[in-house]
């Protein structure tokens, strides 16, 4: 199995907002530990390593671009 990076979700917006919303009101260590949690059911559920690995090189590919830094 490889990552998917096509969408594949019907309403994007909505998943969005649904991950927004879950942080409402939490401080930022309450925030960090949802995301923490978030990611091990979410891995749990893919249970593909090599998925895994190639998902968390793609969302680190991208880190500091947006703010000019580079790393």
């Amino acid at each position: 199995m490889s990552l998917e990076t096509d969408n594949r979700m019907n309403d994007p917006d909505r998943i969005y907002r649904l991950l927004i919303d879950a942080h409402r009101g939490l401080t930022d260590e309450q925030s960090a530990v949802l995301n923490t949690r978030l990611v091990l059911i979410l891995s749990n559920q893919i249970a593909d390593e090599a998925v895994i690995s190639e998902a968390i090189a793609l969302a680190r590919a991208d880190m500091g671009k947006s703010d000019g830094n580079s790393k």
